[in-house]
């Protein structure tokens, strides 16, 4: 593929996997090798397109703040690659456990796959419900479809309410439209709530303002894919690092801040 037609396949692929996106971005950087500028300006408008995902800050972060750039995406590509949060959902869930999710769930369905003895409710909040429970049917998981308007009853009934997110800071968390909901009802219900956040989705104080401002989250909400959760409604946090706590989860940020991705014309 070319790079600019790289470039695009980012800007218009929202709905697929941060991993893929993370590795296509930056194969498609890797042609800006002797062009400085043309670097700053194809980061710019890769974070301008895709706000909501905390990974493509992260790397277009990282490679512009590192001496060799482009080493730098290649070393964030591996990273995300080898991103061990599946595997610690995997063997945090209690045995037997029944989950209720948001539509699709990346590192869920990879958690999932390694347990056999777990169920879920996949809420179908963005009509992505169906296509997640024939991808869980076909890895042996017992899996079923839960209509947007049984949100609450199923999360009620559960004994363990995840969500996953793609980018969070001090501020809040971005994750799935009806996520903010659905933790209220757990919350009320006794029902612990695990944010599920993989690499490169905590973010510094800084890229977070620019990124909610971009996302324009503000003007009729409920009609956005995303909105944002109060970190106040999550109990734990499942990342790389395993289990941990909101505070210590912020406290582990490792994307730097990059000017250039902070001016007012971000996305020119």
């Amino acid at each position: 593929m070319h790079p600019i037609e790289r470039l695009r396949y980012v800007a218009r692929s929202s709905g697929a996997p941060a991993e893929v996106l993370v590795r296509e971005t930056a194969l498609a950087l890797s042609a800006f090798r002797d062009d400085p500028a043309g670097l700053v300006t194809a980061c710019r408008r890769i974070v301008a397109r895709q706000p909501a995902i905390g990974p493509i800050w992260w790397l277009c972060s990282r490679v512009l703040c590192a001496v060799d750039p482009i080493r730098e995406a290649a070393a964030a590509v591996e990273e995300i690659e080898s991103d061990a949060t599946s595997r610690h959902l995997a063997e945090l869930v209690a045995d037997s456990s029944r989950l209720v999710v948001l539509g699709w769930q990346p590192h869920v369905a990879g958690a999932l796959a390694r347990r056999g003895d777990l169920s879920v409710g996949v809420v179908d909040v963005l009509g992505e419900a169906g296509s997640f429970v024939d991808a869980l049917d076909h890895r042996g998981v017992d899996a079923w479809e839960v209509p947007l308007s049984g949100l609450g009853a199923a999360v009620a009934s559960a004994d363990l309410f995840v969500v996953e997110t793609s980018a969070l800071a001090t501020g809040g968390v971005v994750a799935v439209s009806g996520a903010r909901a659905a933790a209220a009802v757990a919350r009320h219900a006794g029902v612990p709530v695990w944010l599920v956040a993989g690499v490169g989705r905590v973010v510094p104080g800084r890229i977070w303002s620019h990124l909610l401002g971009l996302l324009d989250l503000v003007d009729e909400p409920w009609h956005a894919d995303d909105e944002l959760l109060p970190l106040d409604l999550v109990d734990d946090v499942i990342g790389p690092c395993g289990r941990a706590s909101v505070a210590e989860t912020l406290r582990r940020c490792d994307c730097p801040i990059a000017p250039e991705l902070l001016r007012s014309d971000l996305g020119s």
